[in-house]
């Protein structure tokens, strides 16, 4: 099909936090997850930081979309497990004789889109299409069960079948593990033009901490995309074990800059000699002085790295990151450096933070032209009275706060499906 380079362009397509946002720490490997095991958590409040970071991005001239929560707790996905009866008579059973699988199916971990799928650009696919693979999520109980709802949004949403070609979950077993965008960069000289596809995985090499995304997986989501000699890079195992569970959590890309730790890859000078011979207009920007532990504490990688209308990049970054002296100074270094980056935005997504995602996990990046985005359902496209439809809803129907005994609350899962159903109704209007 005919592309546009000219009038393409980035949406972030952010996930909407859920009303059962709480910290079960569900997530090994995920330091945030872990450390704020069985504190309360506060949905309405996580759902309004999500939303005014989305307001942030749009006032900064871009496009922005965002992708709503499926229902939970997910009584349909406790079925196959023996579990039988009414939906809260599923529910309770399983509080009452299988915890954590109870507290896996009322995770709101889908928030963070860029583990929904990975997404090939239209210049980069075999058929000019913009390709959506959904991942399958298989290292993480509580994820698993997103793929086929996933699945069926990114259909709902990217309707148009000749501008998008979105796929279903590899299957999911151990040697597919697919963790979506979230292991995936792609840098070029414009969102319009062909790229390079980077594709950071594990492999198992022992540790605490599981490596979540596999080689295998990455090679057959390149290849339903068609796309042409990507490269495949080694997550550094020093910096998975220290927490850094995706690649983006100590790497971030955006057209001709990747903003990296030294130690994100196995082979980092060997990818960096790859990727210079491919796109001369690289910059690659490696911190200095921000160590392992305070690159992971602060998110500072895990940051929204954008194009602004003007050409410039802004680095979208958590609080967290300004309120650490030590990688704040670098930010400030790389912000006068000469590069790209011309711009720090500071957000506020601590809820999300507290369970292990910042703002670049808050995001699915879809690069479409013009063509392509008259193919996206405008529902899901934010305008001014489509976000404050959005807030009014979350103010609304939200919780304040959920501790751990309130998740096996049957006036919870009520007051979920209450949020769920006018959700749906504000996105349909």
């Amino acid at each position: 099909m005919t592309r546009d380079p000219a009038t393409t362009v980035e949406v972030n397509f952010d996930g909407l936090v859920g009303p059962t946002h709480n910290y079960a720490g569900l997530s090994p490997g995920n330091v945030a997850s872990q450390s704020n095991f069985g504190e309360t958590a506060f949905p309405r409040a996580a759902a309004l930081q999500g939303l005014a970071k989305m307001r942030a991005v749009m006032d900064l001239g871009l496009t922005q979309g965002f992708l709503p929560p499926p229902l939970r707790p997910a009584a349909e996905a406790l079925r196959p497990f023996g579990f039988d009866g009414s939906d809260d008579e599923v529910l309770a059973a399983a509080a009452r004789d299988d915890l954590a699988l109870f507290r896996a199916v009322c995770s709101a971990s889908s928030m963070w889109r860029a583990n929904a799928a990975t997404v090939l650009a239209a210049p980069d696919t075999a058929d000019g299409r913009v390709h959506l693979v959904t991942a399958n999520l298989a290292g993480m109980l509580h994820r698993s069960f997103e793929g086929p709802e996933t699945h069926a949004l990114l259909r709902r949403v990217f309707r148009d079948e000749a501008c998008f070609a979105v796929h279903g979950p590899l299957p999911s077993a151990r040697h597919f593990g697919d963790e979506g965008a979230a292991n995936h960069m792609r840098l070029a000289d414009g969102h319009g033009v062909a790229g390079v596809n980077v594709f950071a995985h594990g492999e198992h090499r022992g540790g605490a901490f599981p490596e979540r995304q596999s080689r295998r997986a990455s090679e057959a989501v390149a290849r339903l995309g068609g796309l042409e000699a990507p490269i495949y890079a080694l997550q550094n195992a020093a910096a998975v074990q220290a927490g850094a569970f995706h690649n983006d959590v100590v790497a971030v890309a955006n057209e001709t800059v990747l903003l990296t730790h030294p130690q994100a890859l196995d082979d980092a000078q060997g990818l960096y000699a790859a990727l210079q011979a491919r796109l001369p207009s690289l910059h690659v920007v490696e911190t200095q002085g921000v160590s392992l532990e305070d690159a992971i504490g602060s998110y500072l990688f895990n940051s929204q790295l954008v194009t602004l209308p003007d050409g410039a990049m802004a680095l979208i970054l958590p609080v967290e990151a300004r309120e650490n002296a030590r990688v704040w100074a670098e930010v400030e270094r790389i912000v006068a450096a000469n590069n790209p980056i011309s711009r720090a935005v500071v957000v506020d997504v601590r809820e999300s933070m507290r369970n292990g995602g910042g703002p670049a996990c808050l995001r699915l990046r879809v690069p479409v032209d013009e063509a392509a985005r008259a193919g996206i359902d405008p529902g899901f496209l934010l305008d001014e009275a489509r976000w404050e439809r959005l807030a009014h809803t979350v103010e609304a129907h939200w919780p304040e706060a959920i501790a751990p005994k309130d998740l096996t609350d049957p006036a919870l899962w009520a007051q979920a499906r209450a949020a769920h159903a006018a959700l749906e109704q504000a996105i349909g209007v």
